[in-house]
């Protein structure tokens, strides 16, 4: 019984029962473990309600280290990259995550499965905007770091929140989205935001009003 087991009883348990487990030891009973198995790898259902994030953040990394092409792209192709990857392991997990978010609890509870996933986040969005800092020699064209990365993270909850209300066949809606979103944040950046945030104010506006 591995870990990644466990996590694959989890979800199937909430969806087949569509309530969480009332106690770890009933879970346990019904996937056939015994307790202490539990705890080699979670502190909590709600520890491991995190490390499903968390397994999404490290699958997407593992897809991308296998695109030898990768790193040699530009940052703002990274972070294209690492978005569609992410929102498509969403995809293949829709209903899990739906419940997740919306059945289970109210915003605080949904956030705080987030944690984890919202520091891994934003180190690699920090870490993409250190490593194009290299190049800059004048103190005013570097981009900051902190700022930066919580504006990954904020843009993120956008597109997690748009993706679960898309009715679009194949989430199409979610690919501009990320695409014209990810533009807008780098276009920010880098002093050059009015025609991407007019754009990208139009297709929001479009989305929410039409």
């Amino acid at each position: 019984m591995t870990k990644e087991k466990i996590i694959d009883l989890y979800m199937n348990y909430v969806l087949e029962h569509e309530t969480v487990p009332k106690s770890i030891y009933k879970f346990c009973k019904i996937i056939n473990i015994k307790e202490d198995r539990f705890y080699k790898d979670f502190g909590s259902l709600e520890g491991l309600q995190k490390e499903i994030w968390n397994t999404f953040f490290e699958q997407t990394n593992s897809l991308l280290g296998k695109n030898k092409d990768y790193e040699g792209y530009a940052n703002k192709e990274k972070m294209l990259s690492f978005f569609y990857t992410f929102f498509e392991l969403l995809t293949l997990n829709r209903s899990y995550v739906l419940f997740a978010l919306k059945e289970q609890g109210g915003k605080m509870e949904a956030m705080a499965q987030l944690s984890g996933l919202r520091r891994h986040i934003k180190d690699f969005a920090a870490e993409l905007v250190e490593l194009g800092n290299e190049g800059k020699t004048l103190k005013i064209t570097k981009q900051n770091p902190a700022i930066f990365s919580e504006g990954a993270w904020v843009q993120f909850l956008f597109l997690l929140k748009f993706w679960m209300e898309d009715s679009s066949p194949a989430f199409e809606k979610t690919d501009m989205a990320i695409e014209k979103s990810v533009t807008t944040i780098f276009d920010v950046f880098d002093n050059t935001p009015l025609d991407s945030i007019i754009d990208f104010g139009k297709f929001l506006y479009k989305e929410t009003f039409a």
